[in-house]
Formats: C-alpha cells, structure tokens, sequence
C-alpha cells in the first residue's frame, strides 16, 4: 500500500467502528472476568473456566511429553466430556509452535507463546458452536505441567481433525490494573493462535453471520456481526467426521456434530486431500530479477466480475481458469494482494449517500499470517472442509508456474487487524500485547503504519514469529518471493519491557524511560540503547531475513517507506543487493515529463529510463535524504538497476486510464466528503475532467496512456503493471478504493474482450517486445558503451529545464540495437539517428499513430504486408537516418542489417505474442535469435568490456551535463544529470518528513494540445513540413485550404496532413506502394481513420501543459473557413508565447488531386532549407 488506509479520517475511523462486540470475538469488556459472564446481543452464555486462576510458580517440564496431564478436562454446554473426542491429555511439546501431529504417536501438539499469562485454556469448538459463538470444549492447562519457560502447550491423542480452536488467555490488563501498564488480557475473549495455518470464521465472502446472504444490512443484527468468532483448523490426518456447516445446521446443538471418528466424510476427504497434495514436481522458479515483467492483481477482483466466466467468480479456483490472459499479456509474475487471512467487514458501514457498504476489499489488516484467506476458496464456499482453501491456492501456485508465472505475495507485517487500543482482540493483543506491539511506557501504541498499531518487529519473539511464516510461505505454499508493505516498519527498534529489579535492600529499583522515573516495571529501550521506533541501520529482522538460507533464492521487495515520515528509498538495508525496492520517484518523474511538466525533466525522466543508477548506483546520497546521510549511507549505492521496481500505476491511486483523464482525485463514492486520498497526483486530463465524448481528447487520452507504458516498459529495472490498466479500466476518478467491493476494483472482462487490437494489443505486444529484447533485460548499469544520449542531431541532448525530447540509442555491441525518442512537447520534432554502417532504421512503435499503426508487427491485426508497406513509405527517411516524432508521442525504432528482408524480426515478435510458455525455461524471457539481437547468454555480458559500439557512434555521445548538487551521478554510469532538485517542491522520494507515501511529489498542472491522431505513416515531405513548421521561428504562418472540412485539432496545418497518405506523386517509393495490394489496404484503413478524425465540425478547447520555451513560432494566420485551436488554462496564462506556439489551423482531411499536389509542393519548397541545415541529400522523385 502506498497508503492503503482511507486517509485522514482512518484512525478515527478505526477507533470507532465495529469494537462494540462482547464476549468471544470483540473488544476486551472492560470488567473483571467472572463466572458465566453474559455475552452482548442475545449470544448464549459461554462457560467460564472451571479451574481458579493458579499462582505461577517456577515453570517446569515433565520428564515426559507423552506422560499424563494434569490439565483439567472443561465439559462442554450439554454436559457430554471433553474427552469424547480426544484420549487423555498428554504434557505436550514446547516446540514447534502452533498444531502439530508427534509423528511417533500421532497425537496433536499444542504449543503457544506468552510470556505474561496466568493462565491458558485450549478451546475446542465444532463448527455450529463457531457459528453461534460458544466453546465446545475447553482444556485449562497446568502452569507446572504444561508450560516450559513461556511456551505453553499440551497433547491431544485421537483428536477429531474436523474440530477448531484457539486459546483463552488469562492475566493482567491495564484498565483493571493500571500499575502493570501495556498489558491487554482478557479471558473473556477466545483468541487465535498466531501460527494457526487454516482459520475459518465463516464460509461466504461478506457473510455477516450464520445464514446471512452477502450484503444484507447488519442494521437489525448489531456490529458485532462484521466480527465473527475464528478458529484455526487442525492439521489433517483424516480421522474427522462430516462437518456440519452452519448453513444447513445452524441451530444443531454440539453433541450433533461430536460423531464416532469413525464416520468420514467430506472433512476427511478434505484432509487428505491437503495433506497430500500433488505437487507434480513443481519448485518456485527462480527466474532472473532482470527478467520479470510483474503484474499487480488482486485475487477476488480479478474474476468477480460476471463477464469473466468462470466457474466460481471471486476465487483461487476462478483466477486460475483466467490465467492464460497473463501468459498472453506476456508477464511473468503477478504480485498479489495480501491473502493472509483477514476480515473483509472489517470497515462495514453504509456509504453514504448511496446503498453500497465498504469492506476491506485490498486486505492490508491481517489477521493470521500463515492462512490464506479461506473466504477466496470456491471449495470452501462450496461446503469443503476449510483446509481445502489451502489446497486450492497450492493448485493456483502451481498453474502459475507450469505457465512460465512466479507468484510474488503482498504481505503486511507492520500492522494487524487489531488496530489500537480501541480494536478488537483476535489473537496477538490477548496473548501478549507487550512483546507483539510497539508500546509507549504508558502502554499507547505507536503507530507507524497509520492503521493504529504498528508491529515490534525487531523483537527477538516477533523476528522469529515473521521468519517462520516466511519460511512456511515458500516450503508449503511453492511461492517466489514477497513484496513487504511498509517495509521501513521493518527496520524500527523495538520496544522492550523489563521487569521490576530490586536492591540488596529488597527496594524496587526506579526504571528510567526518556527522563521519567518509572516506579515498577516499565518500557525501556532495547538492548543497544536505541529508543523505540529509531530506524536501525543494522535491523536484526532484515539481517535474519536476508541470510537465511531456506529463503536464499526467493524474491524480497521492500514498500521503502513508511506513514511517519521514514522515507529509505535508494538506501534501505538490502545486505548485498538481496532486497530490491518500489521505486516510487520512478513514477512521479516519469508522470511529470510525459505530461509536459516544467521543470528539468528531461535529465531526471533518462535517469529513470536506465534504471534509477543515481539512486541505486550511485553512493552519495542527494543532500534531502536524511536517511540516506544518516544511517542509511552503508547501503546507498553498489547494486544494479534490478533492485529498482519501476511502476506507473499500482493498486492505491489512480489507474492508467484515470490518470489522464482527471487533474483532480474523485473519491465520494467512499462516502468522506473526497477528504481520503492522495490529492498530488502529477496527472492530467488532457483538457476534460471525467468521460468526455470529445474524439480529439479521447485521442490524446489514448496516445498519453501508450507513452505512459512505453517509458515503463522500456526502461531499465523491473517493471510492474497494474490489473486493468492493459485495458484502460478506470475507477471514475477514485484514487482511494480500499472500500469498495465492485466494479470500481474489478477487471473488466467485457472491456478488455471489446477492443482486442487496440490498446490491449498494444500493451500485449510492448510486453513481449521487453522479454523479447536482451538490451533491455539488464542486471548492471549501463555505460556509454551501451547508450548514447541524442537531440534533434546525433549526440547533441538537450537537458535544460525546457527541453522537452529525450532520445537515446541502446547497442547491442553486435551492431543491433534499438533508437527511441520521446516528444512531450505540444509540437512535432524532426530528428536526426545516428547512422551505423550496414545497418538500417526500421519503424516499430510510434505511440501517435492509430491502432494497429502504433505497433508495426505482423498479426491479427495487421498482416505482415501491411507491415512492410508501411516500411516502404518511410524508406527514404530510414535510408537516410530521419524521422519524425508527433507531440506528446514516442517512437522506436530497430536496427536491421542493411539489405535485409524488412520485417522478418517483427514476424519473430509475433510468433510469440498470444502463446502460452511451454516450459519456466520457455517463459523466463529467451529473446529471440535476432529480435532485435540475441540476447547474452549472461549478467556477465552486459559488462562495458564485452560491447563495441558502433562505428558511427562518439565516444563521447553518452556525455551529459554535470549534476547539479547533491546529484552526481557515478563517472562510470550513462546517465544525464539529474537537473536541479529545488525546483517546484521536493522532487526526490527521500523526505523523511513525508507522511504520505503515496504519490508525494506534485507540480503545477501545465496546459497540453490535444493533438489530431495522425496516420500511420507519412511521406518524408509532408513530415519535414510538420516539423519545420514548428521548430523555424521565422517562418510565414500557413493558411489551410478553403474547401477543406475542420475536424478534431491538430497542431499541423491542414495543408500537411492533406498529403499525410500516400501521396500522388512524392517518389517513386511511394508510388509503387500505392498501386500493391497491401498499401491499398493500409490505405483504406487509413482512409477510415480520417474519416473518424473529420467528423467533428469545429475544434473543442483544451488544455495541458505549457509548451517548451525552446523554438517559439509566430502565430499561424488561420482564415475564415480554418479552425484556431485556442487552448486555455487557469495555470498558464501567464506565459507570453503561449499563444503563438498554440494556435494553428486544426483541420485534418483526405485531399487527393489539385488539392494534395499543390500541399506536397509548397512542404517540398518550403524544407529545403531545412534539409540543407541537417544534411539531408535532397529527395528524389
């Protein structure tokens, strides 16, 4: 979560919601517990202890654990023993913790931590009694017997598996005894022991009780509903009879469900079925880092939608039937959301002003750590035993991976669902709420997750508790890594208790805290003397994390900040490279320039096209990062561009889609009047807030959301998409939906199936083009042997605050390669490539051209004549190093040997695109032998010793300004500088006073055109007239042709676009292109496009980011019958040249004939002397 939580409101939110409850599954009643205490809301009673609280003497462990207890046997409600489903109870076992089967006796250990209680009691409950919310049957344990040191635990021989439990646990509690401060007991409550590995509260996702359907008010039944009773499953041996769900029984009475272990049944049959899950050989698959394209989903809303189609829409079972669409998006991990266990109702309420309810949809508030969510299992739902959720995520893991997909687990160990002092007890706060918890001396939370508590990770008891669940995750569960939500939580000193010491005297010694005496006991700081909650540099947790050798080879991605200010982008403690990080100034700066934002963009957008190298490679942290100069500087530097995770979008804000549709956050729908949310968002709305019906903004929308993913997926690092943005889902404007279990989070089946060649297929094929190219699959920076910075002219970049291009050349050191431009300016650029001997430019990926045209691969869409008609009608521009780049448009192109057959490497590329890996070898990202170079057979080859550049190339052409302060970037890296880092705010990622992570950067809202899409190629001359127009400062405006219709805007005139298909007559390349079947085909499809393009007969306004100050141009003089393109914004009037770079006529149309010669003659005439000032020989025909 960037914040996951609802914003300002959320604390008192949480406080306030919910914690009504009584009795078993609630906040602790503030009363002494007492014999047959009532429950609240007409529940049953529930039976107290039969046993007296016993005074703790010297713990000891009997000689035996298998020798008979002493643990007295509770009776159940109705009167039957205990002992009728389990032998006599046995001393048990401190270690392993949790439930587990003695393979010598086959008897179920018990064994729980807590180091303050005063007494245990193991509690039994059938699944009708969980239901209702009373205890089946319960087992006080023995202090003398049944607990070693603070470990209590007991064996159970013959105990029916189909049974639940949990603990309850008595002791101290501040409000009653305010001298022992931090501690939360309450025997009143049944809690869940934390190493529980299956946990059930009830069967349907959203079920509020038994019997209740999904969504119904609890209005009539009380808020204690949203909190029903838990219980962890035991282990499965397959000896427990039939469950009985509360569906069918709800009003079944115990003894009902207390059957002969004899009779199996559906519970059986679930239990060995989990206990012998088919594996069929599967391992996680360690792929290179370099090599992963990650895909954010959550696993309910990827098939909830009902246009998914799936068996069991909302489920493990149903992701698993859609899983061939990520093998055919070509990404090769998907990053789930949390799915630890956790309570969906846990926000429960009436929206207001509509008749929706939140939930806690994302899951970021565990419960149990090491179950999967049971309410994401179709078996469960379906009535299976609750270990059949298990089972049924292993079989999702594995499909993951015989596709080529490693599974990557969002996991939230900073907080849990118990929230502050306020919240429910389910499990660690009744236990011991002293070692769980960060806690003031005078037992207040502290919270820096922003949810209300904040785990005591570094604690020696919770480090080993987050050690083991990892550990299980990877050795039961098969999965390849974790990406760790708040990470920087992680590196937090602990809070340490200790006990009341005494004199020689027998005085209690006086405890000392920040200055205050403390009379008895009190919390201290830790053993290092560091005070809670400073970051460590060296956090014992992360060391443990990083060096053990049962998660060596698995992935570890760190959220690296947290909700008080604690901001360790670039410099969290990795231990040598193991840990990469979400690289959060990756996304506001590439957000920024794309957008046109002014500022120095430019240097700071190619930093994060090579992977981040100033923060990740470079040692000198910028002079902001208190962190990084701080206890942070040990790790700043020394790694690669893999341990930058770059994204664009994620979970929390707003959508590929919404981003450039709305300026401003739309969050009503979560009912607290839009205040939740991120309000910076370095977005823009491309000159309409919301749903327009506006084409030409629609267009722009479009063009801006594939330059938007071009500069992610071509960067270096580990890019990360999100679910629904390969369509352009869009949430209506909501940064925030945390609540919202609907449409707003769900994939679009339906949308995604309506326009299968249009943006989907764009994002499809820009996917597989990344694992398809080694140049852009790197493990170490590059260096000026690998990329050369270029501008308008070969190696001439232009990184000042107003440039608005930035192009670069990436080798192969093979002579392959790929050129790449990017224009976010408001005008069309000619530039000039570099030129390798024997090889050749060829178009690829022109993000300002119409679908299939923005993506020249031979497919469904477009045929792989279509492809090389295309290639032929720029023939003249490639041969002779040119091209053109459209506004707010990125183009690449792909060196090819020169004389080679066109297009054979795009063929390659589309043999792959749709198909599903057939091996993890297969899917590990293998380029193909020449598309657009073989990629290295190792990391080793990347090394600046192992590429020769290309002829044509300066050995200076990487060389780029200095950085400014506190922005040097390492000699050695091919990296412009990072420009000035005081303009408008804080741009960097490592404020430590930053107390929301999420989007923190924001720059003022700069005024963009709304540019005509244009076709899908065009003759030389009618491209040369476009940029000369814009970049000759002295030219005469252009008026466009009387008879020619206006359409949507366009920043060209309408004398150019008129001669923007095959001309009549341009050369006699084109010539022979307009009289073959395919470009009669293209044509047609362009003809198509104008078609839709002129249907508007007047131009909207718009608006956008200011134009660069660089190369003003007088104001065209636009006749009657033309269209001005006015564009205002409240945000740039200020800008004296804004309206002579702006206004232009805006027709676009087809004009053939008198019409389209005499517009190709007067751009012929009129770029000559342009030709002349790049060097271009003059064209031919």
């Amino acid at each position: 979560m960037l914040l996951h939580g609802p914003g300002p409101a959320a604390l008192s939110r949480r406080q306030q919601q919910g914690f009504c409850n009584g009795n078993i599954n609630g906040v602790a009643l503030l009363r002494k517990p007492f014999p047959g205490c009532l429950a609240r809301s007409r529940r049953s009673t529930l039976p107290a202890s039969r046993v007296a609280s016993v005074d703790l003497a010297s713990p000891k462990l009997s000689t035996s654990p298998t020798s008979t207890s002493t643990a007295k046997l509770a009776l159940e409600p109705s009167g039957q023993p205990a002992s009728d489903v389990h032998g006599p109870a046995l001393t048990g076992r401190p270690e392993p913790l949790g439930a587990s089967i003695d393979a010598g006796t086959g008897s179920i250990n018990f064994a729980v931590f807590s180091s303050s209680a005063s007494s245990v009691s193991l509690v039994l409950f059938t699944e009708p009694d969980l239901a209702a919310g009373k205890a089946s049957y319960e087992i006080r344990l023995d202090p003398l017997v049944n607990r070693t040191g603070d470990v209590w635990h007991i064996m159970l021989p013959g105990l029916r598996d189909d049974l639940l439990y949990g603990y309850r646990v008595g002791g101290l509690h501040q409000d009653l005894q305010p001298e022992h401060p931090g501690h939360r007991h309450d025997e009143t409550r049944v809690v869940l022991d934390p190493y529980a590995t299956a946990v059930l509260s009830r069967r349907r996702w959203g079920q509020l009780g038994p019997d209740l359907p999904y969504g119904q008010d609890p209005s009539l039944l009380g808020l204690m509903r949203t909190w029903p009773q838990a219980a962890a499953a035991l282990p499965a041996w397959g000896t427990g009879a039939a469950p009985t769900s509360p569906s069918s029984s709800s009003s079944a009475s115990s003894s009902s469900s207390s059957s002969s272990s004899s009779s199996s049944g559906v519970a059986a049959a679930a239990a060995a079925s989990a206990a012998s899950f088919d594996w069929e050989g599967d391992r996680p698959l360690n792929l290179p880092m370099e090599s992963l394209v990650i895909y954010e989903a959550h696993v309910r809303g990827f098939t909830a939608h009902g246009s998914s189609g799936v068996a069991a829409p909302g489920t493990y079972a149903g992701m698993i039937e859609r899983l061939d669409h990520l093998a055919s998006l070509g990404v090769n991990a998907v990053e789930l959301l949390p799915l630890f266990e956790f309570n969906e109702l846990e926000y429960y309420s009436p929206i207001a002003g509509s008749e929706e309810y939140r939930y806690n949809f994302w899951g970021y508030s565990t419960v149990a750590y090491r179950a999967p969510m049971s309410r994401y299992s179709a078996a469960l739902a379906a009535g299976r035993h609750v270990r059949s959720a298990c089972a049924e995520f292993k079989q999702l893991v594995k499909e993951c991976h015989k596709r080529g997909i490693e599974v990557i687990l969002d996991v939230v160990f900073n907080h849990t669902a118990e929230g502050n002092e306020r919240g429910p007890t389910l499990s660690f706060r009744g236990l011991d709420n002293r070692v769980y918890y960060m806690l003031a001396p005078g037992g207040e939370y502290y919270n820096y997750s922003g949810c209300g508590n904040t785990l005591n990770c570094n604690q020696p008891v919770v480090r080993q508790f987050i050690l083991d669940c990892l550990r299980y995750w990877v050795t039961e569960y098969h999965v390849d890594g974790f990406r760790f939500d708040l990470a920087s939580i992680l590196t937090r000193a602990p809070s340490a208790w200790h006990p009341q010491q005494w004199d020689e005297a027998g005085q209690p010694v006086a405890l000392h805290s920040g200055g205050a005496v403390l009379s008895a006991e009190g919390i201290m700081s830790d053993g290092g003397g560091q005070p809670t909650g400073t970051p460590l540099s060296d956090p014992p947790l992360l060391e443990a994390l990083s060096e053990d050798p049962v998660l060596r080879d698995t992935k570890m991605i760190a959220e690296a900040w947290d909700c008080d200010g604690l901001n360790q982008v670039g410099s969290f403690p990795h231990y040598g490279g193991r840990w990469s990080e979400w690289n959060g100034k990756f996304r506001d700066v590439v957000r920024n320039f794309v957008k046109g934002s002014e500022g120095p963009w430019a240097g700071e957008f190619a930093s994060a096209l090579c992977g981040s190298p100033h923060m990740y490679g470079n040692a000198t942290p910028h002079e902001s990062d208190w962190w990084g100069n701080n206890g942070g500087r040990q790790w700043r530097g020394n790694r690669g561009p893999t341990a930058s995770v770059n994204f664009i979008t994620a979970h929390d804000g707003f959508t590929l889609a919404d981003l450039v549709s709305y300026n401003v956050k739309h969050n009503e729908a979560n009912g607290e009047d839009n205040r939740d949310g991120e309000a910076h968002n370095n977005s823009w709305n491309c000159g309409e807030e919301g749903p327009t019906g506006r084409p030409d903004v629609n267009r722009l929308r479009q063009r801006q959301m594939r330059n938007l993913a071009a500069a992610l997926l071509l960067s270096c690092g580990v890019p990360m998409l999100c679910m629904g943005d390969e369509y352009g889902h869009s949430k209506g404007g909501n940064n925030n939906t945390y609540c919202h279990d609907s449409e707003l989070n769900y994939m679009r089946w339906d949308q995604l199936a309506s326009d299968p060649h249009g943006f989907t297929r764009f994002m499809r094929l820009l996917v597989n083009f990344r694992r398809s190219s080694g140049v852009l699959q790197r493990s170490s920076f590059m260096t000026d042997r690998d990329i050369q910075w270029h501008g308008e002219l070969p190696n001439q970049p232009d990184w000042s605050d107003s440039s608005r291009l930035v192009a670069f050349t990436l080798s192969d050191g093979a002579g392959g390669g790929l050129y790449v431009a990017f224009n976010t300016s408001h005008t069309p650029r000619l530039l000039r490539m570099p030129a390798w001997p024997g090889r050749v430019w060829q178009p690829l990926i022109d993000t300002g051209k119409v679908a299939p045209y923005d993506f020249l691969v031979p497919d469904a869409a477009l045929s792989a004549d279509d492809v090389a008609a295309v290639r032929r009608s720029l023939s003249h521009w490639t041969a002779e190093n040119a091209v053109s780049v459209l506004p707010w448009s990125c183009i690449v192109l792909v060196s090819e040997p020169e004389g080679g057959t066109a297009g054979t490497d795009m063929i390659r590329l589309s043999s792959r695109v749709g198909t599903t890996p057939a091996s993890p070898a297969a899917a590990a990202g293998a380029p193909s032998s020449s598309f657009p170079s073989s990629r290295p057979s190792s990391a080793a080859t990347y090394s600046s010793s192992s590429h020769s550049r290309p002829a044509a190339a300066s050995a200076t052409a990487a060389a780029v300004p200095a950085a400014t302060a506190g922005g040097t970037t390492a000699a050695h890296h091919a990296t412009p500088s990072r420009g000035s880092s005081s303009s408008s705010g804080s741009n960097t990622a490592s404020s430590a006073g930053n107390l929301t992570p999420s989007l923190h950067h924001h720059h003022q809202q700069q005024q963009q055109h709304a540019s005509t899409r244009q076709p899908s190629f065009s003759s030389p001359a009618s491209t040369l007239h476009q940029a000369s127009q814009a970049s000759a400062s002295q030219r005469s405006a252009h008026t466009a042709h009387a008879s020619a219709p206006s359409s949507a805007p366009s920043s060209t005139p309408a004398s150019s676009s008129a001669s923007a298909s095959f001309p009549s007559s341009s050369s006699s390349a084109s010539s022979r292109s307009s009289s073959s079947p395919a470009s009669s085909s293209i044509r047609a499809s362009w003809r198509t496009v104008l078609s839709a393009s002129t249907a508007a007969s007047s131009v909207p306004t718009t608006s956008g980011p200011a134009p660069a100050a660089a190369a003003p141009t007088a104001a065209p003089t636009a006749t009657a019958t033309a269209t001005t393109l006015k564009t205002t914004h409240p945000h740039q009037q200020h800008h004296p040249q804004h309206a002579a770079t702006t206004a232009a006529p805006g027709a676009v149309t087809e004009a053939v004939g008198e019409a389209e010669a005499a517009a190709l003659a007067a751009a012929l005439r009129e770029n000559a002397e342009l030709r002349k000032r790049l060097g271009l020989a003059p064209l031919g025909g």
